[in-house]
């Protein structure tokens, strides 16, 4: 159209998706499958953005955490990096892509829930460097002053989200559990567990790819 406009249905309706029958993105009515909305969409979303050569990754997923025990339960999504562009740096701290979720305010959720956040911070130095920089994840930890049950659902903790045109790639993500004693454990992308009196979940999101290669000017 020849200028900027809100995305509508008009937008996509030139745009045609073939998907190939009983493959990750059209599976049986008899697969197990999970974490459409907040996962397989975030990664669909990097593999397009690739393809286009548009932008560089953003964190690939939204971090699903939930505890509870057999009187309540509680869903959150965190957030993390965003991707850099031709002509923009990622933004920090940030859900992107197939959200539009926003997390509970700190005092809220210490007041309603047995829990204390030890900590809710920017993930320095996680984003991609480059040209323009990636935006940087964040650091959430919580500990519960009673025994809970704590799963998380999360992408991007092996393989990094991308940087592109010479950018730089990013700090995987962490998911940790600090037990009373000292002792860490990188409890992996996907797990349930139960955490003790003490005992701490510590989620350290993926930051944003970086874009762009960093000129270094030389001294005469």
């Amino acid at each position: 159209v020849g200028r900027d406009i809100p995305l509508n249905q008009g937008c996509l309706a030139p745009i045609t998706f073939i998907i190939p029958r009983f493959s990750l993105l059209s599976p049986s009515n008899k697969s197990a499958v999970v974490g459409g909305n907040v996962t397989t969409s975030q990664r669909v979303v990097d593999v397009v953005l690739r393809a286009f050569k548009a932008c560089a990754a953003s964190q690939g997923c939204m971090n699903n955490l939930t505890f509870g025990d057999k009187t309540f339960g509680y869903y959150e999504t965190i957030a993390g990096g965003a991707g850099a562009g031709p002509s923009w740096n990622g933004r920090d701290g940030v859900h992107t892509h197939c959200t539009n979720t926003r997390i509970t305010d700190p005092e809220i959720l210490e007041r309603r829930y047995p829990v204390l956040l030890r900590e809710f911070s920017l993930r320095k130095g996680s984003g991609g460097k480059g040209q323009f920089q990636g935006g940087d994840g964040v650091v959430r930890e919580i500990e519960p002053p009673r025994p809970l049950v704590m799963s998380i659902l999360s992408e991007r903790r092996v393989f990094r989200p991308y940087g592109l045109n010479g950018g730089d790639d990013v700090r995987c993500g962490r998911n940790l559990l600090v037990s009373k004693g000292g002792l860490t454990v990188n409890i992996g992308g996907k797990c349930s567990i139960e955490l003790k009196i003490g005992d701490r979940l510590r989620i350290e999101t993926p930051g944003g790819g970086g874009y762009g290669s960093i000129s270094h000017d030389i001294e005469d």
